[in-house]
């Protein structure tokens, strides 16, 4: 399935720090922590606590945040359906990228256990 190039612009001009706060609610809700919101988003780009609040300070876009990432090789292992989207079919990289992160934050709202959600 392929993403519009409009849609595929959206998601490099977000900013992580516009993402995060709604990424953390959603956990909440669900009983999860930040603290396991932080190591999901660790496990995939490599930013820990740290790095993450101070790419939320630099209010850094999509494209900038996963330029920067050195993003996990099982992040490949990441698949299904998220926003409408088959993540195994989306061409363009950031989006894929965008979208796995999406997926890893909706199955820790989900109650999916870590190790599953830490694939490999």
């Amino acid at each position: 399935m392929s993403t519009s190039a409009t849609h595929d612009e959206r998601m490099a001009k977000l900013t992580f720090a516009s993402v995060y706060p709604l990424y953390l609610t959603k956990v909440e809700k669900k009983n999860r922590t930040e603290q396991e919101l932080q190591q999901v988003i660790e496990w995939l780009t490599g930013f820990d606590a740290a790095k993450q609040k101070e790419l939320i300070d630099q209010k850094v876009t999509f494209e900038s945040f996963f330029d920067q990432a050195k993003l996990n090789p099982n992040a490949e292992l990441i698949a299904g359906m998220i926003c409408g989207y088959r993540i195994e079919e989306i061409q363009t990289k950031l989006t894929k990228e965008v979208r796995y992160l999406d997926k890893l934050v909706d199955e820790l709202a989900k109650g999916k256990k870590m190790e599953k959600i830490l694939r490999g």
